[in-house]
């Protein structure tokens, strides 16, 4: 299996319009027994992501055998809940979910300020929500969040269509990176730029550090920008507590001028320390410390 990560999501046209449907017609938690189902279809017929979620239950939590081989469909279950979610948010029922926050003074005191940050997330939890929690807060429309492209075109166009986007601002990732220009002209204008550390794609530049016991590539970009332009750095992440409750953690790092390796290390021990707290809402389904063990 491939170390980098491919670039888009797993899904079909169908699939969404199904389960926008239960969520409109039925309700999230009809949604989400349907989700029994789906869930046990992936643990049978999405071979590579299966076989990476067993490696990191079983290699890196040190789960014992079977407890990997549930925490499979568990893993599965628990994603699909966090998509429907956001499918739910992004259509008007907001409402219906409950938010704690925790740390995020941290977060308004930049804003307050207007001197520019960074916060660097991770594909754990449900940070495709954040924007949600950042519009209440951004009032001046202050932050922006550094995506990709990556939804398969006829997935996107449909989820454009049923759902609302939030007013924080996006700067999408380009081939040529003009994307670069973007993220330092909001720097400079003193707002806060927000990326996630744990994925890079082919050809990128990487930084090699340990997580969970075993090396592993992270994408040199955010790591590198963070340490050079002498601006704060949070980490930040939003977890999935029950059904309808989520928990956003804001925690702010010591960065050292230059020590880019530095920064990554913290930020590895800032997400094991969330996975020791939700070990089943790690979502890199791919080979991600790259071994075939």
């Amino acid at each position: 299996m491939a170390g980098e990560w491919e670039g888009k999501s797993k899904g079909t046209v169908l699939g969404y319009k199904i389960f926008i449907f239960f969520i409109r017609k039925l309700g999230v938690r009809a949604a989400y027994v349907l989700l029994y189902f789906v869930a046990l279809y992936y643990v049978f017929f999405a071979g590579k992501s299966t076989q990476s979620i067993y490696y990191y239950c079983r290699k890196r939590l040190k789960y014992p055998t079977f407890k990997s081989l549930f925490s499979i469909y568990k893993s599965y279950y628990t994603f699909g809940k966090t998509i429907i979610d956001k499918a739910a948010i992004s259509s008007g029922l907001k409402n219906q979910f409950t938010y704690e926050c925790d740390g995020i003074e941290n977060i308004t005191n930049l804003l307050d300020k207007q001197q520019g940050g960074i916060m660097i997330s991770a594909h754990v939890g449900n940070f495709e929500i954040a924007e949600f929690f950042f519009e209440e807060i951004d009032t001046r429309s202050q932050i922006s969040l550094v995506t990709t492209d990556a939804e398969h075109q006829n997935i996107k166009e449909y989820m454009e269509k049923v759902t609302v986007r939030s007013k924080v601002k996006f700067i999408l990732v380009k081939e040529d990176l003009s994307h670069i220009f973007e993220i330092n002209n909001a720097l400079s204008n003193g707002e806060l730029v927000c990326f996630t550390g744990d994925r890079y794609m082919k050809g990128q530049k990487v930084l090699t550090e340990s997580l969970l016991g075993k090396e592993a590539n992270f994408p040199a970009g955010p790591f590198l920008l963070a340490s050079r332009l002498k601006v704060p750095v949070l980490f930040v992440y939003v977890m999935k507590e029950t059904n309808k409750h989520y928990h956003l953690y804001a925690r702010q790092a010591n960065v050292k001028n230059r020590d880019a390796q530095g920064l990554l290390k913290k930020y590895t021990e800032s997400v094991e320390w969330m996975l020791k707290k939700y070990p089943l809402q790690w979502f890199n389904y791919f080979d991600f410390w790259e071994t075939d063990d």
